[in-house]
């Protein structure tokens, strides 16, 4: 019963809609703008960079915060904790159940688990964004890195060991990759938005 409450709890908690309540607070419904999304990316598009970033650590911290926690209480779930947490952010009860892409709160969470790896993909992300300005191909690059990576020993530690963990990390990134498919889609018809993270620039 405990550990049950406690994945019930880390879904709510991943549930908390940050992108769009600090829309909201800033008079912007970011449902209605952008790309429509509640998640980060579209929060740094059209309310603001710093909000954005707020928006993105909130999401970060609400994956990480009770994986950790998880794994010092019932280390038992903490998996099943972190796993909860990201549906939550994507499927969110607090709106119909229409959320965000998961990037940020998955990142969280599997920094919470496997750092080691997590720091691989991020690295890798940031390449890939400052390359290109996408956002999405950064995203989809280090969902695709992780959901490989978990496999190898090397990276995932002494966690890569157990299967369990292994499916569900290659499961959430391909999930998470299929909640960009819309992007995949314009970034091959070069419709993608790009975001600046200094200066304007121009859209693509």
């Amino acid at each position: 019963m405990e550990n049950a409450i406690w994945i019930f709890g880390a879904y709510l908690v991943g549930g908390i809609p940050f992108g769009y309540l600090i829309g909201r607070m800033r008079g912007v419904d970011v449902r209605t703008v952008g790309s429509k999304n509640i998640g980060a990316t579209n929060v740094f598009r059209t309310v603001g960079k710093k909000w954005g970033l707020l928006a993105f650590l909130c999401d970060v911290l609400k994956g990480l915060l009770p994986t950790l926690a998880a794994r010092h209480f019932v280390p038992e779930v903490a998996l099943w904790v972190g796993v909860a947490t990201v549906v939550g952010h994507m499927l969110t009860p607090y709106m119909k159940f229409k959320g965000g892409k998961g990037v940020a709160t998955a990142f969280g969470m599997l920094l919470g688990l496997l750092p080691c790896m997590v720091g691989c993909a991020f690295a890798l992300f940031s390449i890939m964004f400052a390359c290109t300005n996408y956002i999405s191909l950064g995203s989809c690059s280090a969902a695709l890195f992780m959901g490989i990576a978990v496999w190898f020993p090397v990276l995932g530690a002494r966690g890569v060991a157990d299967l369990p963990q292994c499916i569900l990390v290659t499961a959430i990134s391909a999930f998470v990759i299929f909640k960009h498919r819309s992007n995949i889609g314009r970034l091959l018809g070069g419709t993608e938005n790009k975001v600046y993270l200094f200066g304007k620039g121009k859209k693509s």
